[in-house]
Formats: structure tokens, C-alpha cells, sequence
């Protein structure tokens, strides 16, 4: 099909819940990305996040088929190896003690909220469930996540919404201490802002908030769903920031681009959620798994230090340009939030962008780009061409 005919099929029969661009993607290779018609575009976004293996990758395609061949679905009733693999190389890289597997953001995020009000339940009984989250965060697109997210322009048509969610400032103690009282379950952050601007928290927030969550007996909930799998050049954000959370959620790049997400607990936390108390169909596919143990072989040492030395080439790049429309980077490894100026409107960006062969992201009200960690310096330095040809 062409490009016109699939976005024709697409406007006729899939719901308009997306503000797409205007381009349709046929296959690609490594970062690059190719619609019908064979135009290139340079992929600063790998699917917001997910992709983390580029396009055309041999050895994930292979243990995916390999895998499908074998066993493509038999349900959690039932034993399998690829997700029992996939769990303890996950908790073997991160110090925590089990895995619950899931399929989106959203829905690990909501696996998160359940585990937190059911531990203060079991411990303390009814009326300890409120949850603090931060103003400007993004948690998901449930009803209960909606809520959790601190943005209020989220807050509107899907009423009532859920009840036992606050909200503080980032990077503000005393903001966090004026939500508290005797109600409150849990914290919920993400260490980067992903939705919000790509905004990373300060480390010493941080660790101070760790500390009255321990202090109080508030589990600490880190949102890993944009942070994660090697996005910001460790395996999880928080290892950066040198604290071991009591529940942290995944999703995006688990599994290089096959839905997949889940939640790390703790020692404290492993037994929280026993039989019958939460469940998913879909949830550790085998053949996901297959995909998330090609991730994790991929994802070594040698190859994070790589991730964090291409988001610095990449942000020096991009501030060298000296663009009318661009102020200061931010962010960890290949998760980059650009300022725009004002005057300028990040949406039009995006498109002009685009329409020359550069895919990217909006954040708040700048850019985000979310490259995959394969992406090749020759790619960067394309992309980069394309923003000075194109905004300068």
C-alpha cells in the first residue's frame, strides 16, 4: 500500500484518539526509518521509547521466531522459561527480589498503586492508602493513573476519578511534608519527568525523600515505565541516583518493541500481592520474554556507558547548533529534553522537522527525543544536519 492509502484505511477505521503526523512507516534499519514510498527519516523518538534496538535487529527477530515457533501463549496457570529467565537477570541487575510481568505502562503503574495500599492494608488496616505524587508527572492513561499523573489538564471528562491521590511540588521537601498525614501509603515519582518536559529531579531530593519514606513506613514507588532499560544509560534510572526503591514499574523498551511491562519489588514487598490478588492474561508472554532476554544480553555495562556518551555527544551537538528556537538541553543518556524559546511552538517544530526527514517528540512545552540506544554517531550527525538545515 502507499503511504495516502494507508493513512486513508487508518482515518476510515481506527478511532482518531492519536494527533498523527503525516507519515506512514513501512520497515527500517538500525535508527533509520522508511516509509512506503522509500523516503528516510532519521527515528529520534524508537517509538516513544520503546524501540531500544533500532529497526532490523537479527538476533531479537530471531529469538522472537524462535520463540512463536515453540510456544506463543500458554498463560501465568502454567510454568515457562523465558519470563522466569528474564526476571532473575532483572533482579540480579537491580538488587530487588521479584518481578510481576504486565503488558503497558499504564497497567504496571496500576500494579504498583495496588501492591502499595495493599501492604499498608495488611499492616495497618482501612484508611492509609492516600498516595503523593508530584505536580507536573505522568503515570499513565487508566482512571486511576490519570489521577496519580499530577498534570490537571489530564483531570477532566472520565469522572469520578479515582480517590486517595495528593500532590507536591518536585524537588521541594516541604511542599511533600505539607500533602502528608496519617493516611498516606506511599510516594510515587519519576526520577525524570518524561511526559512533563524531561525534567530529572535533584539527587538530593531524592535521597531526602527515601529517607521519610523509610522513616514512615511509606513505600517508595520510582514510575520506570520512560526512565528504564538502559533509556538514561544504567538500567534503571534509579541506580543512578544510589537508592533501591521499595516497588519500581518498566514497560516501553522491556522488550525492544513487543508490549511488555512489569513491576520490581523489593525484599520487603516481594510477598505483597499473593494469588488472587492480581493477574493478567497476557502478561510474562513467553515470546516477549524471548524479546527482553535479547535486550538484556544486549544491554551490558560496556554498551550503558556507551548510552550516556552518546547523550552527551548529542546534546553538545544540538547546543553547538545555536538554534533561534532552542535554549539549554537536559536530561540522562538518550533521554533529551530540549528548551524551546518563546515564541516558538514546539508542535510546529515537530512538523517542520518531520517533514524533513527527522522524527521527534514534544514534551511539556519542549522537545523530547527518545533515540534507540543502537543509534550509530553517522545517524546523530544527520539528525543534527536536519535541525540546523531546517531551523536555522
Amino acid at each position: 500500500m502507499t503511504s495516502r492509502e494507508i493513512m486513508s484505511l487508518t482515518d476510515q477505521y481506527i478511532l482518531h484518539t492519536y494527533g498523527r503526523f503525516p507519515v506512514a512507516i513501512d520497515h527500517g534499519e538500525g535508527a533509520t526509518l522508511f516509509d512506503p514510498e522509500g523516503n528516510a527519516y532519521i527515528d529520534f523518538t524508537s517509538g516513544i521509547g520503546v524501540s531500544d534496538l533500532g529497526y532490523g535487529n537479527q538476533p531479537w527477530a530471531d529469538a522472537i521466531a524462535a520463540q512463536a515457533k515453540k510456544l506463543g501463549h500458554v498463560s501465568n496457570l502454567f510454568y515457562t522459561e523465558p519470563p522466569a529467565r528474564l526476571a532473575e537477570i532483572l533482579c540480579r541487575r537491580t538488587g530487588m527480589s521479584g518481578v510481576f510481568f504486565a503488558n503497558g505502562g499504564g497497567e504496571a503503574n496500576e500494579g504498583m498503586i495496588k501492591l502499595a495500599r495493599k501492604y499498608s492494608f495488611d499492616k495497618y488496616g482501612q484508611g492509609r492508602a492516600a498516595i503523593i505524587t508530584l505536580n507536573n508527572s505522568f503515570h499513565g492513561r487508566t482512571i486511576t493513573t490519570l489521577t496519580a499523573t499530577g498534570q490537571a489538564v489530564f483531570h477532566n471528562y472520565f469522572f469520578p476519578f479515582t480517590e486517595g491521590f495528593r500532590y507536591a511540588d518536585a524537588n521541594d521537601l516541604a511542599s511533600l511534608e505539607a500533602a502528608a498525614g496519617d493516611d498516606v501509603c506511599a510516594v510515587m515519582v519519576e526520577l525524570v519527568q518524561g511526559e512533563g518536559g524531561v525534567l530529572p529531579l535533584d539527587r538530593d531530593y531524592v535521597h531526602a525523600v527515601a529517607k521519610l519514606c523509610a522513616e514512615r513506613d511509606w513505600l517508595l514507588l520510582v514510575d520506570e515505565v520512560q526512565t528504564g532499560v538502559g533509556r538514561t544509560g544504567s538500567l534503571f534510572a534509579f541506580q543512578q541516583y544510589g537508592i533501591l526503591p521499595d516497588v519500581a514499574s518498566f514497560a516501553k523498551g522491556i522488550a525492544g518493541g513487543l508490549p511488555m511491562s512489569g513491576i520490581l519489588a523489593n525484599e520487603k514487598c516481594r510477598d505483597v500481592l499473593g494469588p488472587g490478588t492480581h493477574a493478567t492474561t497476557f502478561g510474562a508472554n513467553p515470546v516477549c520474554a524471548a524479546a527482553g532476554l535479547v535486550v538484556q544480553e544486549t544491554l551490558s555495562d560496556a554498551f550503558l556507558e556507551d548510552v550516556q556518551a552518546k547523550g552527551t555527544y548529542l546534546r553538545n551537538q544540538i547546543e553547538a547548533l545555536d538554534l533561534p528556537c532552542f535554549g539549554a538541553t537536559r536530561g540522562l543518556g538518550l533521554m533529551i529534553g530540549i528548551e524551546v524559546r518563546d515564541g516558538f511552538s514546539n508542535k510546529e517544530i515537530a512538523n517542520k522537522l518531520i517533514e524533513n526527514g527527522l522524527l521527534v517528540l514534544t514534551a511539556g512545552p519542549g522537545m523530547r527525543l527518545l533515540p534507540p540506544l543502537v543509534i550509530s554517531k553517522e545517524e546523530m550527525d544527520k539528525g543534527v544536519a536536519i535541525m540546523k538545515e531546517t531551523l536555522g
